[in-house]
């Protein structure tokens, strides 16, 4: 390795090669010393880690320390592993969210970029498919393309104001870092010029020059890392200077052979170290503790010539173990994510077959869920994948179950509406049943109900949540009916024998009963006589038709006997209801009456007009002689109901005269 200029032309001005080091102050006069020439500096030394020979200035032949960079660090592989492993392909937008906000809980900024730049890289993924699912929702709902408004969500808004904390965190970090450099630079260039004002010191002993110099070199140690773009001048500055300090004081042999035993010491110490971390467990540890190795390595000045290709080879060897320990970790771990990747193909396919048909029951569809739900367990305890098809092979894996759920959705969706749609005819079922459950006119209603039933049946499912709750509610309503029916016949039954006695004897009265002379007053008996046979209750069917046909065989003899029409007996009816029911408004029956004579006549008219449109013939005639009985028919219904709107308009006369005599 070629020596800066700046130190090329000291070294023309010296003769003897001089170490970069402290040592104790020795009483001998010491002879004149000089920076080494380029021709001692070592050329079979490694690339990577140049060791320099016993007399060569640290300064010009290693390789200058490399600060980490606070956002690009140079050791990737070796921080990435001292972060946890984790897998953030398969997390939502919320997960990823909630997982960077519990990262943001620690202290050091610095441990968690890795994790970051995963998540930050997921949700972009996750979030490009929620806009994506969103436009696509908006454009399905009928929405304008160019109408569509797109922007953060909620969510995504979370993250980003989340994102935004760790970003100022990592900022307000990296300028902590910047500051504390610059004010390490300030420090050391003050070194700097402390060793310039010792160096042109001549009042000071050699002994105090000396002590105030290793006072120095130990402050100019203590110090951390400064901006790297003032680094190489800084340090070229810095060892010229000790240099110079070492012509200045002329420090002996003896010193020099004391000094690099030191060092010799310390780089012993250095290797037993590294030899330690041969066998540490964790690589990521080891091999961050190999790096502050070999930086504590080029701050240690040379060692005695004899040693020094010694010690510098057992530092490489414990180093390259190390190194080859890292190589086959990661190697080992690619050959492991190959192997995951294999997994998760086979998730895929497994996937692809569940998802290749659409279900067509309820069942089915829940079963391949649990199936899919299982697979995507498996998919989360599987390790990762090399980072080049990792994206690819999980939006296949996602997209097979996510139209799967999709499809899933739309079909729930369409039965949760016929549910629905289902649940409102039963609860229509539930309100009829329990309005016919009131109800006595059981022959009717059990039809009805009945109907009801078969209704029920035909009507789809409802959700399980209200399934009992309704059937209970409907057959409740049918038990009801059902119960108070049983209940109403068993205690019928009971009473028909006793009916049929009543009814007995009122036949018996009827027969045996002698009419007087005043025609009102039989009348009025023969219908005292049907209201008692019609408030007598059920009777044995098997004597129910016998007993009727008796009982209105008798009562048309007595009519015949009497000599009373029909018309004569519906009007003292009608006159007897009215008397019954004297406090009643009349007005509504009136208006009853006079429709109906006006809808007779209306009839009349009409079918004295068709007469008029048939033609001689015999079909003719039977035609002619029907409608003549029709008319005739109405016009005794006329005659009748006007004679009942003059009973009311009478009965109507009355209670007025009796309101005003009041």
């Amino acid at each position: 390795m070629d020596e800066p200029k700046e130190m090329q032309n000291v070294t023309m001005e010296a003769q003897n090669p001089q170490p970069e080091t402290e040592a104790t102050l020795s009483e001998q006069t010491p002879e004149p010393l000089a920076v080494p020439t380029a021709e001692n500096t070592q050329s079979n030394a490694p690339e990577t880690e140049a060791e320099p020979t016993e007399n060569q200035p640290q300064a010009i032949v290693e390789e200058q320390p490399v600060e980490a960079d606070a956002e690009n660090d140079s050791t990737p592989e070796a921080e990435i592993e001292e972060e946890p492993a984790i897998d953030y392909s398969a997390f939502s937008r919320e997960e990823l969210t909630e997982a960077l906000k519990e990262l943001l809980q620690t202290d050091d900024i610095t441990k968690i970029k890795n994790r970051v730049g995963a998540i930050k890289l997921r949700f972009a993924e996750a979030d490009k498919e929620a806009k994506k699912a969103a436009f696509d929702k908006f454009i399905e709902e009928g929405g304008n393309k160019d109408e569509y408004e797109g922007g953060d969500d909620s969510v995504a808004e979370a993250y980003r104001k989340i994102y935004s904390v760790y970003r100022e965190r990592r900022q307000k970090h990296i300028d902590e870092v910047e500051a504390a450099k610059k004010h390490n630079l300030e420090q050391k260039q003050q070194i700097l010029e402390e060793l310039r004002k010792l160096i042109d010191d001549e009042s000071e002993s050699l002994k105090a020059s000396y002590d105030q110099f290793n006072a120095i070199q130990d402050r100019w140690k203590a110090i951390g890392e400064v901006p790297r773009a003032e680094l190489n001048g800084l340090w070229q500055n810095y060892h010229f200077l000790i240099e110079q300090f070492f012509n200045k004081v002329k420090i002996n042999k003896e010193l020099i052979l004391l000094d690099q035993k030191k060092n010799l010491e310390s780089k012993t110490l250095l290797c037993e170290k590294a030899e330690e971390l041969i066998v540490e467990p964790s690589i990521a540890k080891a091999a961050k503790e190999l790096q502050n190795l070999r930086e504590q390595w080029r701050e240690i000045g040379p060692v005695p010539v004899e040693h020094n290709d010694e010690i510098w080879a057992r530092f490489r060897n414990a180093a390259s173990q190390i190194d080859e320990r890292r190589r086959e970790h990661y190697e080992q771990r690619r050959e492991e994510m190959e192997k995951n990747l294999l997994a998760k193909q086979a998730l895929i396919e497994k996937a692809q077959e569940l998802t290749a048909e659409k279900p067509t029951a309820t069942k089915q569809w829940n079963e391949v869920s649990a199936q899919l739900d299982e697979l995507l367990k498996v998919w989360k305890s599987i390790g990762p994948v090399p980072r080049e098809q990792n994206e690819e092979i999980w939006n296949t894996f996602k997209g097979s179950i996510d139209r799967f759920y999709a499809e899933k959705k739309q079909h729930f969706d369409t039965v949760k509406d016929e549910q629905s749609e289902n649940y409102n005819k039963k609860i229509d079922l539930c309100l009829q049943a329990e309005a016919i459950a009131k109800r006595d006119d059981w022959k009717k209603a059990t039809e009805e109900l009945l109907k009801l039933q078969d209704e029920w049946k035909h009507i789809g499912p409802v959700s399980r949540k209200v399934s009992e709750k309704i059937w209970q509610r409907f057959r409740g309503a049918c038990d009801e009916f059902f119960n108070r029916k049983s209940a109403y016949f068993t205690e019928l039954r009971g009473s028909e024998q006793e009916n049929l006695a009543k009814k007995e004897a009122i036949l018996t009265e009827l027969k045996a009963f002698a009419f007087g002379d005043d025609k009102e007053e039989n009348l009025t008996a023969i219908k005292d006589f049907q209201r008692r046979w019609m408030e007598v209750g059920f009777v044995p069917i098997a004597d129910k038709q016998r007993l009727q046909k008796e009982f209105r065989d008798t009562i048309n003899a007595m009519f015949e006997k009497l000599k009373i029409t029909a018309r004569e007996a519906e009007l003292n009816s009608f006159r007897e209801t009215l008397h019954s029911n004297a406090s009643g408004d009349h007005g509504n029956k009136k208006n009853q009456l006079m429709e109906q004579i006006q809808k007779l006549r209306s009839d009349i008219s009409l079918w004295e007009n068709n007469l008029g449109f048939l033609a001689n013939s015999k079909q003719a005639d039977l035609l002619k002689a029907e409608f003549e009985k029709k008319m005739q028919s109405a016009r005794q219904e006329i005659a009748l109901l006007e004679a009942k709107l003059k009973i009311l308009n009478t009965e109507e006369a009355g209670q007025t005269e009796a309101a005003k005599e009041k």
